[in-house]
């Protein structure tokens, strides 16, 4: 093996082993109403599961998924805010 050899192997790009996404990142501000409300439902459930659970699953009140009515808009994020505060 050559020294070409070693620097062409040492030079070449890693590969990556996770996907990356073909949907586009949230906006700043969505992004801070997802981490809001995703502390909220952690506060008011008091575990990861049952927050998780509560965000993901259609709720009949809210009329969808509680963490995309949180992200789409600040109304929403006010919404899901009096939802589980609603369940304390």
């Amino acid at each position: 093996m050559s020294s070409e050899d070693d620097t062409a192997t040492a030079t070449a790009p890693r590969k990556t082993y996770f996907r990356r996404s073909n949907q586009p990142k949230l906006a700043p501000d969505a992004a801070m109403r997802q981490g809001r409300v995703t502390k909220l439902a952690l506060d008011a459930f008091g575990g990861k599961d049952a927050a998780i659970a509560y965000l993901n699953i259609d709720s009949a009140s809210l009329g969808g998924r509680p963490l995309d009515i949180a992200t789409a808009s600040a109304e929403g994020l006010s919404r899901v805010e009096r939802d589980l505060s609603a369940m304390r």
